[in-house]
């Protein structure tokens, strides 16, 4: 018993030391890497953008440049110690996180909600996935490609706003400040998608008994095939969505300057735009399942991405892969969301 003891407290202090020395890596990674970036910015806003006729060139803060390189490798090395992403998820992930973070903390808070809440609804009850897929991955660990068609529209987006509009979190004002509300409700749509597709997909699964429907027919289908959909399932794409929405409003509400938020208009309809994006973007990602991917049964019970003698055909044909149609969702709700949005908050 005495030994058993001894065992557990060297573990525990093994952990404590190597959290230190993560810590300390971190560190000695992220504030040399963020001063380069900032004298960068400085040097090249003081005296190349001056020489070429802008009176006021903008130069972001050195603590903005600390923040988008330590935060985004705190989340990867948090996901690939976790098994949420390996390494080269990872990697790109960092990416994709530094830029979002530099250009609107409101898009990095949508980062980080759909990271955090999809990789847990991934790893929700194994067990009963493990059944049904034939590719499943224990820890659900996402590589660079899955990492690529879920943020790379969001990216995109993200570094439109920090070229067109600055590094600045601003509220939503669609008659006010047009550009900036509509690239930031783009990244918004594209992450509510991502997050309402994935609780749909790893929820929906787990939390019924019956079979899902296909969303082209109607007709009962295998769990786990492309395009079927469910009560149960539907309700969670539209939370899934909603968290999203929400997080991107309390981040407005505490990161947007108070004097422009003041005179906008209610910030409110952000987190409705959300849900409706986690509702649609699951819709339009099931539709397409359906319809242009490959579903078919194995001998095993188990449902398949590829055809074969042995496979039973089940729905779609084999035209898209997932990760296409993640790409192509995540870009129709990119530019969907906005341009709905931009009618609603006019009118109101």
């Amino acid at each position: 018993m005495a030994t058993s003891s001894k065992s557990s407290s060297k573990t525990d202090l093994k952990n404590i030391q190597n959290n230190h020395i993560l810590t300390i890596i971190l560190c000695v990674t992220a504030i040399p890497l963020s001063m380069s970036m900032w004298i960068i910015n400085l040097i090249y806003s003081k005296f190349i953008l001056k020489n070429e006729g802008f009176d006021e060139p903008v130069v972001i803060p050195p603590g903005r440049w600390l923040a988008s390189c330590f935060i985004p490798i705190l989340i990867a090395v948090y996901g690939y110690k976790k098994n949420s992403v390996n390494l080269s998820g990872a990697l790109l992930g960092s990416v994709v996180a530094f830029i979002l973070t530099l250009s609107n903390f409101c898009f990095l808070a949508d980062l980080f909600t759909f990271f955090l809440s999809s990789s847990k609804a991934t790893k929700f009850r194994p067990h009963l996935k493990r059944k049904i897929e034939e590719d499943f991955k224990e820890g659900g660990q996402r590589n660079w490609i899955q990492v690529l068609c879920n943020g790379g529209m969001a990216t995109q987006l993200g570094l439109l706003y920090l070229l067109d509009i600055g590094s600045s979190e601003r509220p939503i004002d669609f008659v006010k400040d047009y550009r900036a509300s509509w690239l930031s409700i783009g990244v918004l749509g594209v992450f509510a998608c991502c997050n309402g597709d994935t609780w749909a997909s790893e929820l929906g699964t787990v939390f019924t008994k019956s079979d899902p429907f296909l969303v082209t027919n109607f007709k009962r289908v295998p769990k786990g095939t492309n395009g079927g959909i469910s009560v149960i399932g539907t309700f969670f794409s539209t939370i899934g969505g909603l968290v999203i929405g929400l997080s991107h409003y309390l981040a407005i509400l505490y990161f947007a300057d108070k004097t422009l938020l003041a005179y906008s208009p209610p910030q409110w309809p952000v987190i409705v735009m959300g849900a409706a994006a986690g509702f649609f973007g699951s819709f339009i990602d099931s539709v397409m399942g359906a319809t242009l991917q490959y579903s078919g049964l194995d001998k095993d019970g188990k449902i398949v991405s590829h055809s074969s003698l042995t496979v039973k055909h089940i729905s779609g044909r084999n035209i898209l892969d997932n990760h296409s149609v993640n790409l192509i969702s995540t870009i129709i709700m990119g530019v969907l969301i906005p341009t709905i949005s931009k009618y609603w908050w006019t009118t109101m």
